[in-house]
């Protein structure tokens, strides 16, 4: 009656389901399902399944484990009972026995749970809901004796008050949906799905496997590494896959990549739906696919994708089919290189494999599923085989003997190797999960205890929930580890990174490349460097160029567009600080070069050289005159201001210096007033001697006293009066804007231009207007004297320097305004030069000429 109602949960609305099992358990707990026709005896209805693996103890603990796998479904039609299914045998065995070993392993402790003893009642769940559902019915019902002799009275049953299982998350949510009104508690080995920690909806569930919000941000930083910003994404019509998959396109957004494709196939994998799949693949660019599958579905997969010859793919396997070597068998050279995350490895659990070694064809008919595993691994048949699986081949009965004969060692199994112990490891893990909490419950002492008035649980015959309290906070250590739980039930992540190789005999090696632990403060994926394809949707943006998004695609596909001038490209273009400048690859700011005329510049040390001479000349004609200052020549051109004049030329040969080099505020406010003062006094002292050479002819006429006004006094006054009025001007120039440094960044963009602004634009033309205008009085007064008869008159040579002096000053105006940074500097210094040499050469190398003449008398 029990299976029947099971095979009503199978086909009933969700409310019915639910009625359905709390009758189930109503009447399992009861103990009493008899017939009408008689109350003494009872008789089983539907179905026994007596394949189990059983040993009484003070607690039982359940055990859940897809021992088989259906490929294929049949279609329930819901009117004629199912036909038997074809299994496919898997490595879950190997689970099982672990199960039983780790708690063999703790009843021989003294140490631990010494006044407790451990049971376990083992069934098969073949990873379908219904059976896990029957065989979870069977586990909290207890295992079942039943005589024909006895009546319902001597029914035997030892109940499980903990699950550990099942292995699929789809399996274990249906399972908790209906132990949770029971507060059963479940804890499962390999469900991974992060759905399962929502503990309002599963209060009773605990797992060893982490969840996979962790996996999938490893997953995420993998393809990230390897700059697959363009995959597949495909998983198996499940609530493992859809969630899986959920998070994996959720956290992409924030890492750049892309999912080319999402493709969700059934769990019975037709030809149509394969044929689906593989166009999806094949139509795609991307290279890389993440498959959220078991093995099972991987089976038909890679048989279909070896039928159609397709080559070049890279598959992300998840933690459900990372290590799983039978895929290897018929498919090595499609999966070579494949990368996935394991759960973490127990390098060695002391004793697990003498424990699984032992096996004899005499021990076998004692331990149930033994006698299929041997009749499978040899394709052999046992006698008094209790073997009832169908695995899809009609000639099981026309199989040979079992000699008794046949070594494990002429074959591979996965039930002997131990050399990837993960998913044993979560199951050992999980069996001292429920030890460590019996044992805590066992330490309670009474008046100090969790429950109601500080009492405590009795470890031999306690409330399920009483169980799940205990388990909630337990944290213990196994084979040198610890093991803790989050507040969710589920346990800290520690995945190694498993690159599928081929070994020279064509065997298949699982590489650890890496590994990602999430107790990091950084979680990230490690250690690890494999060469890989390429995939994604637009290649990279070259040097200078930035990323244009599609319009309604997903945002690795974008076109490349080029950057403007002065930014450098990653996924937009950024421009660079100002002082700063894309380097020839322009992905990476670099300083601008500084621009300015500088005393190590060709130019600088040619106008540098050319203003030292000048001075030089200066000084030499100054030592010259003072040799000669008796001579008439000397004497007649009004000696003094000769000599400040020079003195004065000098000093503006030697202005031009304060123009070259690095500028600075203190440099721009000295250079520009020194410019004007010096060549003031220049005009000044030329303007003083034109005049008394004037005036001096002009007082020979009868009765003229204008000589008494241009004595040496007056000449001197004339001179500082003239200067005086260009200092008035620089310092209200100085006062109100004064020049200083500045860094133009305007004019060349990968360039900082250190100049000299003036301030006042009005103040530095004033300073020039009034030069321009002493230069235009001498220049008269020279022109009006030009032709005064006197051997000495010198009013014809500062005409013609004049003229000089005009012409530089007057080219300059333009092409000062039309030059910019040190060429600017350049032109400024050029001008002073140039009218200074102008002056000096016109006016002083006549004389110098005359007094150095051999033939001379003095």
């Amino acid at each position: 009656f029990d299976f029947f109602l099971l095979y009503l949960f199978t086909t009933a609305s969700n409310m019915a389901l639910l009625a359905a099992n709390v009758l189930a358990f109503i009447g399992l707990f009861t103990g009493r399902f008899c017939t009408a026709g008689t109350l003494d005896s009872c008789v089983f209805l539907g179905e026994r399944e007596e394949l189990s693996l059983y040993e009484d103890g003070d607690v039982v603990i359940g055990g859940l484990f897809p021992l088989h796998f259906s490929p294929v479904s049949s279609p329930l039609t819901y009117k004629t009972k199912p036909p038997p299914n074809s299994y496919n045998y898997s490595r879950a065995l190997r689970w099982m026995h672990t199960m039983s070993f780790a708690i063999k392993e703790i009843n021989k402790r003294n140490d631990f749970l010494s006044n407790i003893t451990l049971g376990f009642h083992i069934r098969d769940s073949c990873d379908d809901i219904p059976v896990s559902l029957k065989a979870t019915l069977q586990l909290v019902n207890g295992h079942m004796e039943i005589t024909n002799t006895l009546g319902c009275a001597a029914v035997n049953r030892r109940v499980s008050s903990v699950i550990i299982g099942d292995a699929g998350s789809g399996v274990s949510m249906a399972l908790l949906r209906s132990l949770g009104s029971f507060h059963i508690p479940l804890v499962s080995y390999f469900a991974s799905c992060s759905c399962l920690s929502n503990q309002k909806e599963f209060p009773t569930f605990m797992r060893t496997m982490p969840s996979d919000a962790f996996q999938i941000r490893a997953l995420i930083q993998l393809v990230r590494y390897f700059g697959w910003t363009w995959v597949g994404v495909i998983g198996v019509e499940s609530d493992y896959a859809r969630f899986a998959i959920q998070l994996f396109l959720q956290e992409s957004m924030h890492y750049g990549v892309c999912a080319a494709y999402t493709n969700f196939y059934p769990v019975e994998l037709n030809q149509h739906a394969l044929d689906e799949l593989l166009d999806v693949i094949q139509m795609k660019t991307s290279k890389v696919i993440v498959n959220f599958s078991g093995e099972s579905e991987m089976q038909d997969i890679l048989r279909e994708v070896q039928r159609r010859n397709i080559t070049g793919l890279q598959w992300i396997a998840s933690e459900a089919w990372a290590t799983a070597k039978s895929l290897w068998e018929k498919s090595g050279k499609l999966l070579q290189g494949t990368l996935g995350f394991a759960i973490q490895r127990a390098a060695v659990i002391p004793g697990l494999h003498q424990h699984l070694t032992s096996l004899s064809p005499l021990s076998i008919h004692k331990t149930a599923f033994l006698d299929e595993f041997w009749e499978e691994t040899f394709k052999c048949r046992l006698n008094d085989s209790i073997n009832t699986h169908y695995h899809g081949e009609d000639t099981y009965h026309d199989r040979k003997m079992c000699k008794g004969t046949e070594k494990f060692d002429d074959v591979y199994s996965p039930y002997f190797d131990v050399t990837q112990l993960r998913v044993s490891y979560n199951v050992y893990k999980a069996v001292y999960l429920v030890a460590h909490s019996l044992q805590d419950m066992s330490d309670c002492k009474d008046g100090k205890g969790p429950f109601q008035n500080g009492s405590c649980a009795n470890p031999k015959n306690f409330k399920p929930w009483e169980l799940l309290h205990y388990m909630k906070r337990t944290n213990f250590s196994v084979l040198g580890k610890e093991v803790n739980f989050d507040q969710n039930g589920d346990p800290i992540a520690y995945y190694d990174l498993m690159n599928w190789q081929q070994m020279s005999d064509g065997s298949l090696s699982l590489v650890k490349v890496g590994f990602y632990d999430a107790s990091l403060v950084i979680p990230e994926v490690q250690n690890f460097a494999l060469q890989a394809l390429q995939s994604v949707c637009s290649e990279s943006c070259p040097p200078g160029f930035r990323v244009a998004r599609r319009k309604g695609e997903p945002i690795c596909c974008y076109d490349c567009i080029p950057c403007a001038e002065g930014e450098i490209n990653s996924l937009e273009c950024s421009p660079c600080s100002e002082d700063t400048w894309p380097n020839a690859a322009r992905d990476l700011c670099i300083p601008k070069s500084v621009e300015f005329l500088s005393y190590y510049d060709a130019l600088g040390i040619l106008l540098c050289t050319t203003s030292v001479l000048g001075a030089c000349m200066s000084f030499f004609v100054v030592v010259v005159f003072f040799k000669y200052k008796d001579t008439p020549i000397v004497r007649a051109n009004n000696m003094e201001l000769s000599f400040l004049l020079l003195v004065f030329l000098a000093i503006c040969f030697l202005v031009g210096l304060l123009f070259i080099g690095e500028p600075s505020d203190w440099l721009c406010l000295i250079k520009f007033p020194a410019f004007g003062i010096s060549f003031a006094l220049c005009i000044s002292c030329l303007l003083a001697k034109t005049s008394v050479v004037l005036m001096a002819f002009r007082a020979r006429l009868p009765g003229s006293n204008v000589m008494k006004w241009f004595g040496p006094k007056q000449q001197r006054a004339s001179v500082l009066l003239g200067t005086a009025v260009q200092v008035f001007v620089c310092l209200s120039w100085l006062l109100t804007a004064p020049p200083h440094a500045n860094y133009n960044t305007n004019y060349h963009s990968s360039t900082i231009i250190i100049e000299c602004v003036t301030g006042s634009e009005v103040g530095f033309w004033c300073v020039l207007g009034y030069i321009g205008f002493l230069a235009c009085m001498c220049l008269v007064m020279a022109f009006l004297a030009r032709k005064l008869p006197d051997n000495f008159n010198e009013a014809k040579f500062i005409t013609f320097s004049m003229l000089i002096f005009f012409a530089v000053w007057i080219t300059f105006i333009p092409v000062y305004m039309s030059t910019v940074g040190k060429f600017t500097v350049a032109v400024h210094v050029f001008a002073i030069l140039a009218s200074t040499l102008g002056l000096l050469l016109c006016i002083f190398a006549p004389k110098c000429y005359i007094l150095l003449k051999p033939e001379m008398p003095w």
